[in-house]
Parts: structure tokens; C-alpha cells; sequence
């Protein structure tokens, strides 16, 4: 049989940050397991950095979708993050900072690779579903958006972080979030940064299935106890899946210190739902697929080219302050600038230059 696939192995590996690639076999539910048919799990390696993706990895990620796609025996991909931690937080801030600020041709180049990256994912001929590890944020959260169902642990949290470090969330979420949310609650997602629970998400419909992960001294699974998981009305809103306040906030993350993440309940639902699409015609099923994701790619590729062009002219000015302050937090304390003093020197038309940057990136401690 003819090889289809455009890569090798060389955008793979072991040692972080990396992306890994791995063929499971299927499991019954029964717990039988299929000789010969598996599930591919894409794994974004680099669990020191919250799995924030490097360039590397970017590429990484774009192999193994095309791989996933051309292998006859792989029924499902699985697209998840090493560890217990995060899913996936964005763009390695370090290599932003670093590398890509104030380097607008370079940070092109940069997105070629991130919309293709996304691109992968919507053009796989497999389904893909995101296994929320942990926090699913940024662009983690614009490539989990991308994929076509989401299991989550209800330890994660999802947000955006652009408006608050720099950037816009370009990367998808401005076309998904409108497509999946009405249209206000579209807005305050992509541009309040609030953090949200895996059950708010699920109760607004952005994800498939939540599942408790945390297991207390007895042995026995209990809900994430710093949110609501009992709905109740106030001031007019739907109370279900907002994160506890104060007291009880802190009393509910005491609690969870006393407990252990297992992750197998997670992995249980996912085999639940590849064993679904394993019973069903493979043509049908990616036809049926393919028309809902076309809904979601319909709006990506209106704005893909036009949001390249613009996030790399922003990394001469907000980004760079953005991603240089967020990197620089250990040697200052605070991870965003100055906005106030930002806003002021704006209001005057000051010019962005070195003096501006100096007056709002905050300053070393001494």
C-alpha cells in the first residue's frame, strides 16, 4: 500500500518541549482490547511551561494530524497535554518574548505555521477530541475550540489572555466563539481574560462531558469543590459552574490539597466515545463531521490571512510589551504593564519608542 503521509518522524520526540505520537489500541467497553485498531494521541510536551507550544512543536502538531489522517488503522484522535496540569496554555512565552518581539516578518512566518496548525485539525479525516487535562487557555483554548468534541477533567479552566498580555484572540476564538456562543457572551469571553470552569463551559455548550478527577483520602471521586455545582438563580443569572468566592473559595482549595488527580475517569469517557465512533460507517461519520466543521472553517478562513498580517505588526508594540512583561516576572513581580501610565502616554500621542516602553514595563525589584 501506498505511504501518504509528508513526514517522518522528525517532528516528533521524547524529551520536552516536544510533541509525542502514540498508536493506543482500542478498548471495548468491556475493557477487551482491539488488536490492530487505535486511537492516536497527539501530545503537547512540555509540562514545565504549562504545554505552551514552541515553534517546534507547532510543526509537531501538524505531523501528527497528517499523519492521524492517513493512517487506515487509526479510528480517533485523542489531542491532550502531558501531566495533570494544563491542556495547553499558548504560544511559548519565552520564544514571544525572546525571539518574535519586534520582529514582525519573523512573527509572520511564525503564524504561517499556526494556521496550519489549526488548519490541520479541521482538515483531519479522523475525529479529533481534545482531552482537557488542566487549564485550557489562550491559544490552547483556540486549538481546543478546533477540535470537534471536548472531554475535560473538572479540574480545568478556560479562558482567553490576549487583551491582557498583548495580543487578540485571533487564533480562533474570535471566529469559533461567535459560531458556539450568543454573541455577548462570545464577547466577554474573548476580551474580560476571565477564567471560566469546565461546568460553566459545559452548561454554555462549548464542551461535550465533564468528568471529576480528584480522588480524596478515601478513595472516592468528588467534584471539583471550588465551584458551584448546584444551580440557583441570582440577580437574574443562572448560577451553575461559576467559581466560588472568598472563604469558601479557599476552603474548597484547602480541600483539594488533600486529594490526588487520577486522570483514568478521563481516559474511561474518551474510550466510551472513540468505541461510539467505532460502530458507525467511517465515510458517514467524517461526512457528517466534515459538514459541522465547515460552519467553524467557514469563519476561520474569512480572517485567517488578515489576523496574520495584523499579529505581526502588533509585535512591535503591544505584544512586545505584553509577552516582554509577562516574561520578566520573576525579576519584577508582576506579570503586566503599567496600563494606566499606557493609556496616559497614548492620550498624548507620545510616540512608541524606547522611552515609552521604559515608563510601562514594570521595573526589576530591588
Amino acid at each position: 500500500m501506498k505511504n501518504h503521509d509528508l513526514w517522518k518522524d522528525e517532528h516528533f520526540g521524547t524529551e520536552p518541549p516536544c510533541i509525542t505520537y502514540e498508536l493506543k489500541p482500542l478498548v471495548t467497553p468491556q475493557g477487551e482490547v482491539i488488536e490492530e485498531l487505535y486511537s492516536a494521541w497527539i501530545t503537547l510536551n512540555n509540562p514545565a511551561q504549562y504545554n505552551s507550544y514552541t515553534t517546534q512543536m507547532v510543526k509537531g502538531v501538524i505531523a501528527g494530524f497528517s499523519r492521524a489522517s492517513m493512517e487506515r488503522n487509526v479510528v480517533c484522535v485523542v489531542f491532550t497535554g502531558a501531566g495533570d496540569r494544563a491542556f495547553c496554555t499558548g504560544g511559548n512565552t519565552k520564544e514571544y518574548a525572546e525571539y518574535y518581539a519586534g520582529k514582525p516578518n519573523e512573527y509572520g512566518l511564525y503564524m504561517d505555521l499556526f494556521n496550519g496548525m489549526v488548519d490541520a485539525i479541521l482538515n483531519c479525516k479522523k475525529p479529533v477530541i481534545c482531552r482537557a487535562n488542566g487549564m485550557r487557555v489562550a491559544g490552547g483554548q483556540e486549538i481546543g475550540m478546533a477540535a470537534d468534541l471536548t472531554i475535560s477533567a473538572d479540574t480545568a479552566i478556560f479562558g482567553q489572555a490576549g487583551p491582557r498580555h498583548g495580543s487578540a484572540p485571533d487564533g480562533g476564538s474570535t471566529d469559533f466563539l461567535p459560531w458556539m456562543l450568543g454573541l455577548e457572551d462570545a464577547m466577554y469571553n474573548c476580551v474580560s481574560c476571565e477564567m471560566w470552569s469546565s461546568y460553566k463551559m459545559k452548561r454554555l455548550g462549548l464542551i461535550t462531558r465533564v468528568v471529576p478527577v480528584l480522588k480524596n483520602a478515601e478513595g472516592q471521586f468528588i467534584r471539583n469543590p471550588t465551584v458551584h455545582t448546584e444551580s440557583y438563580i441570582k440577580d437574574g443569572e443562572i448560577i451553575y459552574g461559576e467559581f466560588l468566592s472568598g472563604k469558601e473559595f479557599k476552603k474548597g482549595r484547602e480541600l483539594m490539597k488533600g486529594c490526588e488527580i487520577d486522570l483514568n475517569p478521563l481516559d474511561k469517557a474518551i474510550d466510551e466515545i472513540i468505541w461510539t465512533f467505532t460502530n458507525l460507517f467511517p465515510g458517514c461519520l467524517m461526512k457528517s463531521i466534515d459538514g459541522i466543521r465547515m460552519k467553524k472553517k467557514f469563519f476561520w478562513d474569512q480572517t485567517k490571512l488578515a489576523n496574520r498580517h495584523w499579529l505581526s505588526v502588533n509585535m512591535m508594540t503591544e505584544a512586545l510589551l505584553g509577552f516582554r512583561a509577562f516574561n520578566e516576572r520573576k525579576q519584577t513581580g508582576k506579570d503586566v504593564i503599567d496600563f494606566v501610565e499606557y493609556r496616559n502616554l497614548i492620550a498624548k500621542a507620545h510616540p512608541f519608542n524606547q522611552e515609552l516602553i521604559d515608563a510601562v514595563l514594570p521595573k526589576p525589584k530591588e
